[in-house]
């Protein structure tokens, strides 16, 4: 007896599974409720066209009729980025991410312009739109410099822009911005130009100060040199430093006299008469 099947049993076999399939798929796509989950909203299709919006819980729809497509409500990202000209005509490329939501309201005039691809047909073109744009006010060197302005600018724009596609702007952050080999090199050249100017100008505040100094202590030097010789020609000055010198001599002396005398010798005694 032959246990192995025929091409014939075979066909039915695989044709009794993909009808059991096809069952199943029926039974499931034809179950009269649908869950919705939190962050979500569902856009209810009748034959195709919007009916009704579902928010977050369970709900019900007409079997075999109705199709139900969920929709992400919650804080979404999408970066991009666009080459663009500086108000000087310098190439620029800038990078923007945004930060962004769907409206819940509006999620059925949203499936209807996009059919969930907001990001590509929307988004995508407004950032690279609003890089353009605010890049073209500023020139190269501003874009550096300004960059919080230039970000403003962009933020401005694209939430203008996606109000009117019922998509909400809640963040935007430049993460990038490129600009051709010769404008960083210029820049390079610049940055170290002014490096040095300090370095120069610190260094000439430094001799300027020295200078001064010096002429400061000769200055001092020379007021204290004429103080001195007008002093020295007045006699209460002279008498006063014949005082100093005598109490300095007082104050070495041992109190012993020399032993080999001269007769011609005076005796070193102080006229304390005087």
């Amino acid at each position: 007896m032959n246990k192995g099947l025929t091409l014939i049993e075979l066909v039915v076999a695989i044709a009794v599974i993909m009808l059991g399939g096809i069952f199943i798929g029926s039974v499931l796509g034809g179950l009269p409720f649908y869950v919705v989950s939190a962050g979500e909203r569902a856009v209810v299709l009748r034959w195709g066209a919007v009916t009704d919006i579902s928010a977050e819980g369970l709900h019900f729809k007409v079997p075999f009729m109705d199709r139900v497509k969920t929709v992400e409500i919650t804080t979404q990202k999408e970066e991009s980025e666009a080459g663009a000209a500086s108000k000087d005509l310098q190439v620029v490329t800038a990078k923007v991410a945004v930060n962004y939501n769907l409206s819940p309201e509006k999620v059925d005039v949203l499936w209807t312009q996009f059919r969930g691809e907001e990001q590509e047909r929307a988004i995508k073109p407004a950032i690279q739109e609003a890089i353009k744009a605010a890049t073209a006010k500023y020139t190269a060197e501003e874009l550096i410099t300004k960059r919080e302005l230039v970000k403003e600018d962009i933020a401005v724009n694209l939430k203008e822009s996606l109000s009117k596609s019922n998509i909400i702007v809640t963040g935007v952050f430049i993460t990038d911005f490129d600009f051709s080999a010769d404008f960083n090199r210029s820049i390079e050249q610049k940055v170290k130009a002014e490096q040095d100017a300090l370095t120069a100008k610190n260094k000439l505040e430094q001799i300027k100060f020295e200078a001064e100094q010096t002429i400061a202590t000769a200055r001092a030097t020379a007021e204290s040199i004429k103080l001195q010789s007008d002093a020295a020609n007045n006699d209460k000055y002279v008498r006063l430093k014949e005082i100093e010198v005598r109490e300095q001599m007082a104050k070495k002396w041992n109190g012993v006299l020399p032993v080999n005398m001269y007769a011609s010798a005076p005796l070193p005694l102080l006229d304390l008469t005087k």
